[in-house]
């Protein structure tokens, strides 16, 4: 690896050119404060949330250890040990007729926007729930975000309606389109017990 003069040798240096992989694995608490860096950056400039604040990171740890305990999947993307973009699915509705459908939610750093990492971090939800015996997946996302509506449509979900002016936001209306996915067998049989999904498992290594 080096030579004599301690300089490295041309073997080695292609190697130094490798990115990095991102991996996706299940989050902790001490992800937390990433979580509350993307989030804020989402909230104050883009539309795929229309909270009015930024989350204390109390309210981010309420929400996760919320999710852990119903066993929905709650996960991130980390990047040379730097969380970069996170991902979590909850109940699409709390009325038990609902319990088979979830909708999920995925935020990417600002740096890493249209990077890929929604690539990485949608499968891996998709997996998780479907694994966990849930039916439909659903998410709602803005009319103008280009990317997103790419991302999930390559991933297999159909634009099941738009919601015309149901946001306002930087002094604006703004449009919603409601996609939908169906996991596993979908409506092709009855629905069996819920296996929920875990929040401990491997991690999964990707480039």
């Amino acid at each position: 690896m080096f030579d004599r003069a301690g300089n490295l040798t041309p073997d080695v240096l292609p190697m130094l050119d490798q990115p990095l992989p991102v991996i996706v694995r299940p989050s902790t608490e001490q992800d937390v404060p990433f979580m509350v860096d993307i989030y804020a950056y989402h909230i104050q400039n883009g539309l795929g949330d229309y909270n009015a604040e930024p989350l204390h990171p109390d309210d981010i740890k309420r929400r996760r250890k919320a999710m852990l305990k119903r066993r929905l999947p709650h996960i991130v993307a980390e990047l040379g040990g730097v969380v970069i973009g996170y991902a979590y699915a909850v109940p699409f509705l709390k009325r038990p007729a609902y319990r088979y459908a979830v909708k999920h939610s995925i935020y990417v750093h600002k740096d890493h926007l249209n990077s890929g990492v929604g690539r990485k971090l949608l499968p891996a939800l998709i997996e998780a729930c479907a694994g966990a015996g849930y039916r439909q997946m659903i998410c709602y996302v803005d009319s103008a975000n280009a990317p997103s509506l790419r991302l999930h449509e390559a991933a297999g979900f159909e634009r099941a309606g738009l919601l015309k002016s149901v946001g306002f936001k930087f002094g604006r209306w703004t449009d919603t389109v409601l996609l939908q996915r169906p996991l596993g067998p979908g409506n092709n049989s009855l629905p069996g017990k819920l296996e929920n999904a875990s929040d401990e498992g491997g991690a999964q290594t990707m480039h």
